[in-house]
């Protein structure tokens, strides 16, 4: 069983949409650190800034 390149392993993660980022301010707050993000402030819904976006992106990748 090989899982190179056929793009469907295992360490897939599911929806994976973004927001829109935003062409200007206002920026949306991150939720976790209150750091202005690269999205809108009308965007409803969750944002991260770049340096948390990234350290989730640690927490759920794979380990194995």
């Amino acid at each position: 069983m090989s899982d190179e390149g056929d793009g469907d392993g295992y360490c897939t993660i599911g929806d994976t949409t973004r927001p829109p980022k935003a062409d200007g301010p206002p920026y949306a707050e991150c939720v976790l650190c209150r750091e202005p993000t690269e999205y809108a402030e009308s965007y409803k819904g969750v944002t991260l800034c770049p340096v948390c976006e990234w350290q989730e992106a640690q927490r759920s990748a794979c380990s194995g």
